[in-house]
Formats: structure tokens, C-alpha cells, sequence
């Protein structure tokens, strides 16, 4: 399966419609139905939970059951205080950048509708050479535009109101996908164009597949935690997004060296389990799938964690796309590796049986 035919017109059109879509963590539902949409024709059935996450299923009545996972919230920022001069304060909704913040547009989603508004900064000619003092929470604040207190709560804006940045789906010298909210959205991509792969190139798989988007994981994995109790897999499969270490202000030595074009990443880390580790990467050698290698010590800091720790241990592992500028309106990956990501996925779960023991102990 070559990688130009991965990606069609149509997988592009849905990307750029899921990615445009705000869906700040605990706010994810309008972007699963665009999810769940386009992944309809796909899969057999759908499960979702009080929370927001949702399940695709293929092959339903399988006992044995495998997981291939992304998450669909993105970092964001909720109001937290209103001056008496209508000027809003912050806090954050996962890890939001407050360096990025200053001359940012806004969306401060409300009952009434997205009210604009933005992140404003003193003048260059109001500060102090040498003793500029640098964006923080505590002195970012965002003006909508109101004289007062009263005129912004008339707006509809109160303490709560969650607010995404309105930053749009752009492609870079034709094989760069630019957006905020790649972390994690594009895994949810991915995910749903393995299901359609699986249903054009008509396979028949011999396990229950749950294409699974969870809610929730900026804020420490939360939506996982849940769904994997619902759904006890035998294996997991996590994509996500990782570094891409190449850029500038970056230690190598302490982040990795993973770059964007070498394609997806296949992680280390005691969540993992290293013989369904080792399968993935038997996998992309014998299919010619580049890929690089990443160390995450103690905890991978993904979905996966939360899925190798439930329901007495499940066989995990993390297969990761390289991103550039993480937590910022500008994320950047390589349309190469996204493809590469895809066919990684698609081709290991075509190996999978269920009969398929990862144990250390297996007879």
C-alpha cells in the first residue's frame, strides 16, 4: 500500500473541518459528532460515554478486544476574573502557553455565542529596556472591546466561560499541516482513516476493533481512564504527538532526537509492553515503514498510561507522530509521517489474531 493512496480529498476535507472545530477539554462533543460522522461508514456501531468519549466499533461480537486510540480535546483557557474595567483574567484548561498569549485573538464561547476578544500587551514604547517584564498568567488579560464589568457580563461572558483560540487549518509548502489543536485531534484522524482502510480494502478482522476518542486528556488523561473500564481491551494501541527536536532552543540531550519526515515514533517507557513494542516495529520493517525510536523514562505522559494501568494491566504500546512547536497555535507535522503513522497502525493490526499471547510467560 503506497502512501499516496492514503490520504484522499475527502480524509483532507474532514480534517480540516475537525481541526477548525473548537473542542476544549470538557467541551469535546461538537467535535466528536464531526467525528463520528465521517467514521459512520466505517464501523458497525458506536459507543459514548457521560463524558464525551466516543467508540467505534468494528466487529462487535468478538471477544477479544483491541483498542486504537487519540484524543479529541485541546488545551484552552477558562475566565477567572473580571476587572471592574471589563478586563478578563485567566486560567488555564491543560497546558496553555501563557508566552503565545499577548496580541492572540480569541473565542470566549458563551450561552449567547462566541463573543472575540484579545489578548492585549503594552506598547513596545511604554516598557523598559532591560527590565521588560515577561507574559505570565498573573499579567495577561483579555479586552473584549467593553468600557465595564457590567457590559462584559451583558455579553454573556461570566467566570467559566471556556475560551479557544480561533487559529484555522493551514498546509505549508504543500506536505505541512498547520493548526492549533494537531495535539491530539490529528490521532483522531488517524484512528478514522486506519477504520476506512480496514473497510475499503475490505478486511475482514478476526477481533473487536474500538476506534476510540477519548475526551480529557490535556488535564491528565482522564477520558482513558474512564473508557478503558467500559471497554476492558486485551491490547491498546496509543497515537499521539511527540516532539520534534530539531528546532531551535531544544536539547536534544534531554528531549530525544526525533524529527518530522523520519517518520512515526515507537516509544520506551515500563507502560509499555515490550513484545506487542517489538510486533509494531517487526511490522514497520517488513513493510519499509521508516521509524524513529523515543525513551520516556518513568511514565510516557499519554493515554497510554492509562490504558497499560487498568483492569489488571493491559498489553500497550504508543506509536507517535513528530510535532513541531507543541502547545502553540502553529503546530507542525509532516503529511509523510501522518501517512507513515496510518499505515503503521493498519498493517500491525493486520498481524494481530486472537490467539495472540504478548504475555513474558506464555507457554
Amino acid at each position: 500500500m503506497a502512501n499516496k493512496d492514503i490520504l484522499t480529498k475527502s480524509s483532507l476535507e474532514f480534517l480540516e473541518k475537525y481541526l477548525n472545530n473548537p473542542s476544549p477539554t470538557g467541551y469535546e462533543w461538537e467535535g466528536q459528532k464531526i467525528w463520528m460522522e465521517y467514521l459512520k461508514p466505517y464501523v458497525d456501531e458506536f459507543i459514548t460515554d457521560t463524558y464525551g468519549t466516543a467508540v467505534g466499533v468494528i466487529n462487535p461480537k468478538s471477544n477479544f478486544k483491541v483498542v486504537i486510540e487519540g484524543h479529541s480535546d485541546e488545551i484552552s483557557w477558562y475566565v477567572n476574573y473580571i476587572t471592574e474595567k471589563g478586563l478578563i483574567y485567566v486560567i488555564r484548561n491543560g497546558g496553555s502557553d501563557h508566552q503565545i498569549a499577548p496580541s492572540k485573538w480569541v473565542n470566549i464561547h458563551t450561552k449567547k455565542g462566541v463573543i472575540k476578544g484579545v489578548f492585549g500587551w503594552p506598547a513596545i514604547h511604554t516598557r523598559t529596556a532591560g527590565k521588560e517584564e515577561p507574559p505570565k498568567l498573573e499579567n495577561i488579560s483579555i479586552d473584549v472591546g467593553a468600557k465595564n464589568k457590567k457590559e462584559v457580563e451583558k455579553m454573556g461572558i461570566h467566570v467559566g466561560c471556556v475560551i479557544t483560540y480561533p487559529d484555522s487549518f493551514q498546509i505549508l509548502n504543500k506536505n505541512r499541516f498547520v493548526c492549533r489543536a494537531i495535539d491530539n485531534r490529528i490521532g483522531g484522524f488517524m484512528i478514522a482513516e486506519v477504520a476506512r482502510l480496514i473497510k475499503e480494502n475490505k478486511k475482514t478482522l478476526p477481533f473487536c476493533l474500538y476506534i476510540t476518542n477519548s475526551v480529557q486528556e490535556e488535564i491528565g488523561l482522564r477520558g482513558a481512564q474512564m473508557i478503558t473500564e467500559t471497554l476492558k481491551p486485551n491490547i491498546a494501541i496509543v497515537t499521539d504527538v511527540c516532539h520534534d527536536t530539531s528546532t531551535p532552543m531544544i536539547d536534544v540531550k534531554k528531549q530525544g532526537d526525533n524529527v518530522i519526515d523520519n517518520g512515526p515514533v515507537i516509544s520506551y517507557a515500563p507502560a509499555i509492553q515490550n513484545n506487542l513494542r517489538e510486533r509494531i516495529i517487526e511490522t514497520a520493517e517488513k513493510k519499509k515503514i521508516p521509524f524513529q525510536r523515543h525513551a520516556s523514562s518513568r511514565y510516557t505522559g499519554t493515554d497510554t498510561d492509562a490504558f497499560a494501568y487498568s483492569n489488571g494491566g493491559v498489553a500497550s504500546a504508543l506509536i507517535s507522530l513528530p510535532l513541531r512547536y507543541m502547545h502553540t497555535t502553529v503546530e507542525l507535522v509532516s503529511r509523510e509521517d501522518v501517512e507513515n503513522v496510518i499505515k503503521l497502525i493498519y498493517e500491525t493490526l493486520l498481524t494481530i489474531g486472537p490467539d495472540d499471547d504478548f504475555s513474558y510467560f506464555k507457554s
